[in-house]
């Protein structure tokens, strides 16, 4: 099957793109091959589309859809909803995902959960990062993320000062203005692909309480590497965090919300996580492959 992935730039190393990279990968190794222009079988794009060869099966991955109530959210969606409603398919990143899209769009004919993978092979290629400060602890814990508000880096620095020993720290990954500084916390800045996943596997603990996540990569890969993780009961977080503590919070209603003023949190509710997803690449690429090539199979 020749495929046709559609805005996205495998050259950059933002979550969407990093995973179309993988998926890329994966899907190549299970038989498939990818084109650069709409001239294909069938047409993956991200998010909403830029390009479509008419008559051409358009599918549609979604990575979540605006529901922020300060923001003018019905136009952010506009070309989102557009590309939704004339898609043969849309694979969605969680049930948390499906659930939010199906309330604002109305529900799709043809569609299906596939949660974001690892790149195990990847993963297990790169060494736990060395650093002459990391030394200095018996533990590292780390986040990372695209920071903004519902993203909590306060919260995630305040649960690993509250949980921590004095021969634990910190290292935030992903550009941060105006950081505050902290005992035991270390501000990594923007880090690439290898440099991050090298963190991962050198940290013991991973901690991401965003508010309202949709299927984090990044929950994904610590996992992948062997972190505990810390997440925020609240969107799709939690169907993809392996081993995880989960902060429990109030259910959301779907209907829309100051995204950028979360709700406090209470560290004290705590639960084990129950979660048996399959985050292999190899196996999530097969599920992208099987229900991409099932409207070419049925022509």
């Amino acid at each position: 099957m020749n495929i046709f992935l559609d805005n996205v730039n495998l050259r950059s190393t933002s979550g969407p793109n990093h995973f179309a990279s993988k998926l890329e990968k994966y899907m190549t190794r299970g038989g498939d091959t990818f084109v650069d222009t709409p001239d294909c079988d069938t047409q993956l794009s991200f998010i909403h589309h830029v390009n479509h060869k008419q008559g051409t099966p358009l599918f549609q991955r979604l990575d979540g859809i605006y529901f922020n109530s300060e923001q003018d959210y019905n136009a952010l969606n506009a070309g989102i909803r557009k590309t939704y409603e004339m898609s043969t398919g849309v694979i969605f990143q969680s049930e948390f995902n499906k659930k939010l899209t199906f309330k604002y769009f109305g529900s799709h004919e043809n569609c299906k959960v596939i949660h974001n993978g690892a790149d195990l092979e990847f993963i297990e290629s790169v060494p736990g990062l060395e650093n002459s400060e990391l030394d200095k602890y018996e533990n590292v814990w780390s986040c990372a993320s695209a920071w903004r508000p519902h993203k909590r880096l306060l919260d995630n620095i305040k649960y690993f000062l509250e949980h921590s020993s004095e021969k634990e720290c910190m290292v935030v990954a992903g550009r941060v203005d105006n950081p505050v500084p902290f005992e035991r916390v270390y501000y990594a800045g923007s880090l690439d692909i290898v440099t991050l996943t090298s963190l991962y596997k050198r940290s013991k603990k991973f901690i991401h309480l965003a508010y309202l996540d949709h299927c984090p990569n990044v929950v994904v890969d610590a996992s992948a590497s062997g972190c505990e993780v810390i997440c925020s009961s609240t969107g799709g977080t939690k169907e993809v965090a392996i081993n995880a503590t989960i902060i429990e919070e109030e259910e959301w209603d779907l209907n829309p919300i100051e995204l950028y003023k979360p709700p406090e949190m209470d560290f004290t509710k705590k639960k084990k996580n129950v979660c048996g997803t399959n985050i292999d690449m190899t196996y999530v690429a097969s599920q992208y492959s099987k229900f991409l090539g099932e409207k070419n199979e049925n022509n």
